[in-house]
């Protein structure tokens, strides 16, 4: 049950999801507060666009929130997580068709609070400083194959450590460097070519 002097905010990602998993709703709370923005910007840098990439948040909070359980503490939580919603992602692309979702409140019914997710994070147009340059930078991003295409958006725009990288993919860190190195390539030269056709 939740603390009430318990300073959530203070926690790290591996204790509030230990206060989850014994019906803390509230580091449940502090987990959706610390991760729907970086969350939203992820998915939508790998689907390319905001409206999928908030409604797979949405599936990814609702997978963690029935699924709490699951985390062992053998490795960081944002590891763990990440790999759900790239798994989610990657699933909800193949079948190229909307995933229904339900609101989180539904499995709460002691609690008259909302989970809905939706990002408070600006648009990523207005982050890269230009509609034209941002649109540009997607379009290269989305026409990379979807090893590179992951790999970079882990890296580049999130910013993980290649440890973390190599553990959300399940290939070997060297596997990581080098496919890291390429995806950079072959972004250098789409943009180029992207920018050259505009």
């Amino acid at each position: 049950m939740p603390d009430n002097k318990r300073n959530y905010k203070i926690c790290s990602d591996e204790e509030l999801i230990a206060f989850f998993q014994k019906e803390d709703i509230d580091a449940f709370n502090e987990i959706v507060d610390r991760y729907k923005d970086k969350l939203v910007n992820f998915i939508f840098r790998y689907t390319g666009s905001k409206e999928e990439s908030e409604d797979i948040a949405q599936e990814t909070f609702i997978k963690l929130y029935l699924n709490k359980k699951l985390y062992r503490d053998i490795a960081k939580f944002s590891t763990w997580f990440y790999t759900i919603a790239l798994n989610i992602t990657r699933t909800y692309k193949k079948k190229e068709s909307k995933i229904s979702t339900i609101s989180i409140s539904d499995y709460d019914p002691e609690h008259d609070k909302d989970f809905d997710i939706r990002s408070t994070v600006r648009n990523p147009e207005e982050e890269a400083g230009s509609v034209v340059e941002s649109d540009y930078i997607q379009k290269a991003i989305n026409s990379l194959e979807e090893n590179f295409r992951a790999i970079i958006v882990l890296r580049d725009i999130e910013e993980l450590e290649y440890e973390e990288i190599s553990e959300i993919l399940d290939i070997p860190l060297g596997t990581v460097k080098s496919r890291i190195n390429r995806a950079r390539e072959k972004l250098k030269d789409l943009l180029k070519d992207i920018y050259r056709e505009n």
